[in-house]
């Protein structure tokens, strides 16, 4: 076993605890503490009560935690649940190496089969960091082409992540780790086309549940091909023109993907935050009145046209995808980190639309995806302009934690309660502690 796929796979089943360093486990806890409070959030989604009723439709034994509800499903069908669930907002993180939102996809899974096993929190964390990292090698494989191409690679390499990440958790071999990630290829799918729609949050949750299958499958004897990542007709060669399989196996910078991990501060696509952030720095300068806006001008790399450019959105999920509208927001001052922003109501606004249409967008080769520029012409003529890269991580972890934690608190206070709420922040920070992470999923509900 020489090719990618084996690779990958030994590399996912020899992670260890011990080898993870401090902050690489903070950003991990930090993941963890995101994920629940956007989950929780979720839960009061339209479309995570849909999928929530099928899920009990479905029957079943009930062993794993659905987020946000007083309810267990089989480990399957919380995994599906949950990951929709917690990608329902768009308010997840990202990583830009392969664009991608990699703990909605890979967490859901662990922390049901982690329920149905009985796993520790540390094998928990390791798991994760495990399925973190195989996730973004196979998307920097297939990148650019795969995403432009039209794949959402939330789905695809997601499933490859969970697929580690459950492997792990299972203590599977090389071998069968292989297989997983085999089984993971075949069942790999998601459409940028569905950006907008509930299909986009569906795509975390079929990840995790891909996932999560593939590696019981595994490990019950199920055999795949043990090169299904590079192999004729295999997950490269029909999912984009680049295929680069040394990029997968290069050192990422500091070692590990999972230290390049982006949180959303902001509750839209992760390509608005940078003119979002621009169009702040603008409305905070001296003298700028957003109701005598001539003209708008933005650049961004042309990557975002097919990701984020909702002309003119109708409805408030939308809006989230809608570089004009976000801009028109952060322009007139709305806050753009709160959920109730992105309302139908708010996005029919005829002050909002009005500065919406003032927007004229040009995208460039070559950029960034997370640079941004943005020009401002009042109707004295005078201008105002502002540049950001949200790309960039934290260089304070500690910092970023106590952020983490504000959001947290924001989203998860009003489902549970403060006390409550406070409780799961506690378990979450304390997780390589828990001896069962059934103790943990227990504060979800």
């Amino acid at each position: 076993m020489t090719g990618l796929t084996a690779q990958l796979a030994e590399r996912s089943a020899a992670l260890d605890y011990s080898a993870l360093p401090a902050d690489i486990r903070a950003v991990a806890r930090q993941a963890m503490l995101d994920w629940f409070a956007v989950t929780l959030a979720g839960s009061r989604e339209p479309l995570s009560s849909i999928i929530a009723e099928e899920a009990a439709r479905e029957g079943g034994t009930g062993v794993a935690t659905l987020v946000g509800r007083r309810a267990k499903a089989p480990p399957l069908l919380a995994a599906l649940v949950n990951g929709t669930t917690s990608h329902a907002l768009d308010y997840d993180d990202v990583h830009l190496s392969y664009i991608g939102h990699p703990t909605v996809a890979v967490l859901p899974a662990i922390l049901a089969l982690g329920e149905a096993i009985e796993a520790s929190g540390r094998d928990i964390l390791t798991a994760y960091v495990a399925g973190y990292e195989t996730l973004c090698r196979v998307g920097v494989a297939v990148a650019p082409g795969h995403y432009a191409l039209g794949f959402h690679a939330t789905a695809t390499a997601g499933s490859f992540g969970a697929a580690a990440a459950c492997a792990r958790l299972l203590k599977l071999d090389p071998a069968r780790t292989a297989m997983a990630l085999g089984i993971a290829a075949t069942e790999a799918a998601g459409l940028k086309s569905m950006f907008g729609t509930m299909c986009k949050p569906l795509h975390a949750g079929k990840a995790a549940e891909n996932g999560l299958l593939a590696a019981r499958l595994a490990a019950n004897g199920f055999t795949s091909r043990p090169d299904a990542i590079e192999c004729a007709q295999g997950f490269a060669a029909t999912h984009g023109p680049d295929f680069r399989p040394g990029a997968a196996l290069e050192t990422p910078p500091g070692g590990f993907y999972t230290r390049g991990n982006l949180f959303k501060y902001h509750a839209a696509c992760y390509l608005t935050h940078a003119p979002i952030e621009c169009a702040r720095s603008v409305a905070r300068q001296s003298g700028f009145d957003a109701a005598k806006v001539r003209d708008i001008a933005l650049t961004i790399d042309r990557g975002a046209d097919k990701v984020c450019n909702i002309a003119m959105p109708r409805t408030g999920l939308e809006a989230k995808f809608s570089l004009r509208f976000t801009i028109a927001l952060a322009l007139a001052g709305i806050d753009t980190a709160r959920l109730s922003t992105y309302s139908d109501e708010r996005t029919a606004e005829p002050r909002l639309q009005a500065l919406r249409d003032k927007v004229r967008i040009e995208f460039v080769d070559g950029w960034e995806s997370s640079r941004a520029t943005l020009d401002v012409t009042l109707e004295d003529g005078r201008k105002f302009s502002a540049a950001h890269d949200s790309g960039i991580p934290a260089a304070d972890v500690a910092a970023q934690g106590r952020r983490i934690e504000e959001k947290f608190s924001s989203l998860a206070a009003p489902i549970l309660g403060d006390a409550a709420a406070a409780r799961l922040k506690d378990a979450v920070g304390a997780v390589e502690e828990l001896r069962s992470v059934r103790e943990l999923m227990a504060l979800t509900g």
